[in-house]
């Protein structure tokens, strides 16, 4: 069998893979070698800006399969019949660090699934956590940059990152998941996932439903102790890479079932959390959960920075009957995520394959740009409307109209009656066991001891005590005699 022969990039032969052309033997180098420029300069541009956060990402495809009847709740067409299956992609990803970072690390993990349905592809951007630390977009950029590399010293410091959370009161809640048990997932396969935000369903009666999303891992939870992290990560900085990859050879394929929480739209206003609050949870016993649906994944990706490192999700992108929220940090996610796309992979990355529709054709009259193709619309008109056959609009809105009324203006978020920032960080902690209730406040006093000012301590032990009073004497006891120490 004959080998394939190696060609450069516009197809022409390779005489000689192993030696640059040189003037004469053991002379320089000469500037018509062709296959060594395009080599060097092809091998300078490899790598693009990796994103800002959720840079350490893994992924597979597989599909969704509708379990459970909810046209009651929403047209939306991939979840129309009971058994039909939508081919998804699932992205998991650290936050904080960056592309080389290791994975057993204590930090949220992103849970980022793309529907290909037949309406177009649908994002749910969401974490392993059903909380975040902040409520408003315009505190995003600082929250990062305290949990980042710091500018001066290049590493991560406990000074930044507690000094953010404690100005910042209604992080407690996710400080709490953060630190508690679940802090560090012992794999991808392991850990559920949560559309986080709150999001509108419409149902083709017109009428409005808020939904909230629990992926839950059907291979139970596990997670590792700080301890166990920190061996792991040294030992195999890739290990939640690898135990997916793996599992998905062996035919283990790992799935995750989808319940939901929805709430009538006419609740929302005089429910006693605000329920856009990205902070807080609904609480099942107000909204049960139903269940949905199930998750598989099947299939690895043949080229992880093709399909993962290119993957884009954008929360802006919805299906008929699936619509937004007035939930702030969800507003400023619709713009931020598709722009931070553009700038990392260029204006036409939608026509990547990981990214394209698969079930349908996008028709619109997007043009030129870096990488365009001739996929983009050809002959066609670039303009609309127009007298030659181009696609036109419906006419038909994706979901309800959302009710404003009030003047422009930076308002804070209105407030219902339980809307204090410790409440549910206090709940959460006496729904620990003793055992975890332990190992929170070590984990929570091994960082806050590291804080070099006095004030900032004081400042989050406030945020402890103001959550539950045993929670806050605990790490006040904890972080005082680790001091001492």
């Amino acid at each position: 069998m004959s080998k394939r022969v190696l060609t450069t990039e516009s197809g022409a032969p390779v005489a000689d893979n192993q030696n640059s052309a040189s003037a004469g033997i053991g002379g320089p180098l000469l500037l018509q070698d062709q296959h060594l420029l395009e080599k060097l300069a092809r091998f300078n541009r490899e790598r693009i800006p990796e994103r800002v956060v959720h840079a350490r990402g893994s992924g597979a495809y597989g599909y969704f399969e509708v379990t459970d009847d909810i046209t009651g709740f929403t047209h939306a067409d991939f979840l129309n019949t009971v058994g039909k299956r939508t081919e998804v992609f699932l992205r998991f990803s650290t936050v904080a660090d960056s592309l080389g970072g290791a994975d057993a690390v204590r930090d949220p993990r992103g849970f980022a699934v793309k529907f290909y349905t037949e309406q177009g592809n649908y994002d749910l951007v969401g974490n392993n956590t059903p909380v975040f630390f902040i409520k408003d977009p315009i505190k995003f950029p600082d929250f990062i940059h305290s949990q980042k590399r710091d500018p001066f010293t290049g590493r991560q410091e406990p000074d930044n990152v507690w000094d953010f959370w404690a100005h910042s009161p209604e992080a407690t809640h996710q400080v709490t998941w953060l630190m508690g048990d679940r802090g560090i997932p012992a794999s991808y396969r392991h850990m559920n996932g949560y559309g986080s935000h709150t999001y509108q369903w419409t149902n083709a009666e017109g009428e409005a439903f808020f939904v909230k999303y629990h992926f839950k891992t059907n291979q139970g939870v596990r997670s590792l102790s700080s301890d166990q992290a920190a061996e792991l990560a040294g030992k195999n900085p890739n290990s939640h890479q690898t135990d997916l990859l793996q599992a998905i050879e062996r035919g283990v394929n790992p799935s995750w079932t989808l319940h939901v929480q929805l709430m009538p739209a006419a609740d929302a206003a005089e429910y006693r959390f605000n329920p856009f609050d990205l902070t807080k949870v609904w609480p099942h016993r107000d909204y049960p959960l139903q269940r949905v649906g199930r998750l598989v994944l099947d299939r690895n990706p043949d080229n992880v920075f093709a399909e993962v490192e290119q993957a884009a999700f954008s929360p802006n992108n919805f299906v008929p009957g699936i619509g937004p929220s007035p939930d702030k940090m969800l507003q400023g996610r619709l713009f931020a995520y598709a722009d931070a796309h553009r700038y990392r992979l260029g204006v036409n990355h939608t026509l990547l394959a990981v990214n394209a529709p698969k079930a349908t054709t996008a028709q619109n009259y997007g043009r030129d740009g870096f990488m365009a193709s001739n996929s983009q619309g050809r002959s066609a008109k670039n303009y609309e409307p127009n007298s030659y056959d181009g696609p036109t609009e419906t006419g038909r809105a994706l979901s309800a109209p959302l009710s404003v009324t009030g003047y422009t203006g930076t308002h804070e978020a209105p407030q219902h009656t339980k809307d204090d920032d410790f409440y549910q960080a206090g709940e959460l902690y006496r729904l620990m066991s003793p055992e975890e209730r332990s190992r929170l406040v070590a984990n929570i006093a091994g960082g806050l001891a590291q804080v070099s000012r006095d004030d900032v301590i004081e400042k989050n032990l406030a945020h402890f005590h103001a959550a539950d009073p045993e929670y806050g004497r605990r790490v006040e006891e904890a972080v005082h005699a680790l001091r001492e120490d």
